[in-house]
């Protein structure tokens, strides 16, 4: 297995549990490669942070938008849902 290789099965295991077969693959590397190591390493740093700054943002009352906010926003979504469904398109399906 190549770093390049090594490197995405990493990330792909933030999301989804590997195959044995990877695991097994991705374990051997990471005995060998001191540099892929290190990515883990980072990898795992980054996620942590991140975890940790979502529960700070998800429980700071400062950052909860105003119900006028969440009704200006509502009231958008609504013009934007009619004036899609006149020209047949949907909300973010502009095909780019």
């Amino acid at each position: 297995m190549d770093c390049k290789h090594a490197t995405r099965l990493l990330s792909q295991s933030l999301d989804r549990e590997l195959a044995l077969r990877q695991r097994l693959g991705l374990q051997l590397h990471l005995l060998l490669c001191d540099a892929c190591t290190q990515f883990f390493r980072q990898l795992s740093l980054l996620r942590q942070a991140v975890r940790q700054l979502s529960s700070r943002v998800e429980h700071d009352e400062s950052l909860k938008l105003s119900d006028a906010a969440r009704t200006r926003i509502a009231e958008v979504l609504a013009i934007d849902g009619r004036s899609s469904s006149e020209t047949g398109l949907q909300p973010g399906k502009d095909g780019n």
